[in-house]
């Protein structure tokens, strides 16, 4: 209903912005039809994605998490994530298809039916098909679930199919894994000199000048010192194409006129509500959100509303208040005092199509429904029946372990029907209830911790800001738009308005998150169409309660970035490089006296033992590897030339080295490293190199 209401509030900018909209889309396709890149999603390698099939593969998937969620429809946000994730699976399919292709990697029937009806079956065969009265996988299960096959629903047929894929997927996977790790060979000799960087160890004496002890004003950086760096290190710059982008936005709040006219609108539902026989049924179909229909403890309600639902008579209406953009209405419905907490023990008697039954289980509801009142009957005569009943009855997976025995729960904490039957069955009782689960034959055995509480109905009506709040604020948004010509522009009217300019440093073709805004992707895609180019500003964009307007301040080409691009990144690595050749070419003065070199830099002289070839820090000073691989190097009581590290420059004595001693065999230490090695396997680290290696072409952003 609020839905309704605010389409026909903003019915006049509706058709102007959907009119808008029809002509650009139509004038956008006919000039630019023939400029389109690809039609395609994408491509891998030269094979093409077809968005018909990635559109296929995507609705596949959100159906499928909408089930697992138990949602009727997905945000934006989770949209975008199953997008992503399906774009990932088709990727991995291609590329990995093809290894499997030229490897010879296939699953035979006769490994299939293994894998699902074998001794030995894939872990998810063990997981689903547990027999409730064991807890254990029972073959028996799986057999009689495919001799059903043909008369399950056909969700659970395609749910069957998907599981069979996954199945198959994952042997392929296997294989794969397995061929990779078995190709892994260590050589003796790698072995014993990989032994020898582990466990030789160094003890060493070092003088170390800190570069941030040394003034910039002491040193001189030239344009062939930045060159020099940046030829050394351009490929760690490597990037992805991206926009940098500020920009501002316009958040459409009510107006004072808006919250008033919401103010009148709510006093006259309230009358209603006072007026209606059904006052439950009246909420649920006249609230904008859900409200909890429990029993409520003093306190739990809203603070707004709470005191007068536990001081005042059943059926008493409260008063509209405004809180959090809408106005609340409360009505008192009930009064009772009940339990905190309550302890029963169940068996379920589910039947055909009762929520997340097992499909082994097969009696209809009307099967369901006498046998657990034949139970009941039993029980009400022999109490002590009631384990053994559980363990042989109930289709609740926890039988086995639990024996049907729920412990302790919450009032509210269980399901309607069955929640309430425990409420009102006396404790050492027995009872039967119906849920969305199927049948419950229930004994009480324990209640505590009563209390007063209240049952409310709710009614919450969001206050929605008016056609003319929307245009108002549309203005202010155009104006900025319509004055700014580019960056400069653009930041000049922000700063004359106002307004608070946000800035986005970096995005790339597939972000969806800009902070600030919500469902932002229309922005992403149009700072990187054609044409889009920095110092661009863009039309006022329209995203559901906020305009905002955005300026390209900067595109970041794919590849390796010029100097230029990246000079003032490199700025503080360059001084680094810089104040390192200073101190080096003054310690050099000193012959590797120690001593001396310590005094001259105002330092001290440090040692440091048990270093290892793999050994990466030198305390105090961080990551220093030139200074650690030196150490390697060199032969005991010799003194090092002065090095340019990191974070200093050093000089280094080796005192002492303590060779690793030889090993009858390396048959534990290679066997170390092959664990190591299967595990980077099982992490996926080939597949990362087969993507990183392919080409691959996404053209997702023509179409999201």
């Amino acid at each position: 209903m609020a839905a309704i209401g605010s389409i026909r509030k903003h019915s006049t900018l509706l058709v102007i912005v959907i009119g808008g909209a029809l002509v650009a889309f139509i004038l956008g396709d006919f000039m630019k039809k023939n400029n389109r890149r690809d039609v395609n999603a994408g491509k891998v390698n030269g094979v093409e994605i077809t968005i018909m099939d990635f559109n296929n593969k995507l609705d596949a998937n959100i159906e499928r998490t909408k089930k697992q969620q138990r949602t009727k429809s997905l945000t934006t946000n989770e949209t975008f994530r199953v997008r992503t994730q399906t774009w990932e699976q088709i990727v991995r399919k291609i590329l990995m298809d093809k290894q499997y292709k030229d490897l010879g990697i296939t699953v035979t029937a006769d490994e299939m039916f293994n894998l699902i009806q074998g001794p030995n079956p894939h872990p998810l065969i063990k997981q689903y098909f547990v027999n409730p009265k064991t807890g254990r996988y029972d073959r028996n299960l799986v057999i009689q679930y495919l001799q059903n096959y043909n008369q399950l629903p056909d969700a659970s047929r395609q749910q069957w199919k998907m599981l069979e894929n996954y199945i198959l997927a994952d042997q392929m996977r296997t294989k794969y894994n397995a061929l990779i790790s078995q190709g892994y060979y260590i050589p003796k000799e790698l072995a014993q000199e990989l032994y020898n960087e582990q466990n030789t160890r160094a003890n060493i004496a070092y003088v170390a000048a800190r570069y941030s002890d040394v003034p910039n004003n002491k040193i001189t950086v030239t344009e062939d010192d930045y060159q020099s760096y940046y030829d050394t290190h351009k490929i760690e710059f490597k990037q992805k194409d991206a926009r940098a982008m500020e920009y501002v936005a316009f958040d459409v709040l009510p107006s004072k006129t808006d919250i008033a006219k919401a103010r009148k609108e709510a006093l006259a539902t309230k009358a209603d509500f006072e007026a209606t026989g059904n006052p439950a049924q009246f909420a649920r179909a006249n609230t904008d959100h859900p409200y909890d229909t429990s029993w409520l403890k003093e306190g739990q309600l809203p603070t707004t509303v709470d005191s007068l639902m536990f001081h005042s008579k059943v059926g008493t209406v409260s008063n509209p208040v405004m809180t959090n953009d809408a106005f609340m209405i409360a009505r008192l419905l009930d009064v009772a005092t009940r339990p905190d907490s309550m302890k029963a023990s169940h068996i379920l008697i589910a039947y055909k199509g009762a929520l997340r039954v097992n499909p082994i289980v097969t009696r209809t509801k009307e099967e369901a429904k006498k046998l657990a009142d034949s139970l009941y009957t039993v029980l009400k005569h022999n109490p002590s029946k009631f384990k053994a009943l559980a363990d042989k009855y109930s289709n609740d997976g926890s039988v086995s372990t639990n024996h049907g025995n729920l412990g302790w729960f919450l009032d509210g904490r269980m399901v309607p029907g069955f929640n309430e039957a425990v409420v009102k069955t006396k404790t050492g009782h027995f009872t039967v209830a119906e849920s969305k689960f199927g049948y419950h034959v229930i004994k009480v055995t324990g209640k505590k911790d009563f209390n007063r509480k209240v049952k409310i109905a709710l009614i919450s009506q969001d206050i929605i800001a008016s056609n003319t709040t929307y245009q108002n604020v549309f203005a202010k948004a155009s104006k900025i738009a319509s004055e700014a010509h580019d960056q400069k522009a653009f930041e000049s009217v922000a700063k004359k308005d106002h307004l608070q300019l946000r800035v986005m440093p970096k995005m790339y073709e597939n972000t969806y998150s800009i902070p600030g805004l919500e469902n932002a992707r229309s922005i992403v895609r149009w700072a990187f169409k054609d044409g889009t180019d920095a110092g661009i500003v863009s039309n006022v964009f329209d995203l559901g309660g906020q305009y905002v307007v955005a300026v390209i301040t900067k595109k970041f080409e794919a590849g390796i970035p010029s100097l230029k691009e990246v000079k003032d990144q490199i700025k503080p690595f360059v001084i680094n490089m810089v104040k390192g050749k200073y101190l080096t070419e003054k310690m050099k003065a000193f012959n590797g006296n120690l001593d001396k070199i310590a005094s001259a830099m105002k330092s001290s002289k440090q040692t440091m033992t048990g270093l290892t070839f793999n050994t990466r820090n030198i305390v105090g000073f961080g990551m220093e590897n030139k200074v650690i691989g030196t150490v390697f190097g060199m032969k005991d009581g010799s003194i090092s030339q002065p090095l340019a590290g990191n974070a200093a420059a050093f000089v280094v004595k080796l005192n002492t080295l303590y060779k690793a001693g030889k090993m009858p065999n390396y048959n534990a230490f290679v066997r170390s490293y092959m664990y190591t090695f299967k595990q980077r396997v099982q992490q996926d680290y080939p597949y990362i190199a087969i993507k990183d290696a392919a080409d691959v072409q996404d053209n997702r952003i023509l179409f999201y």
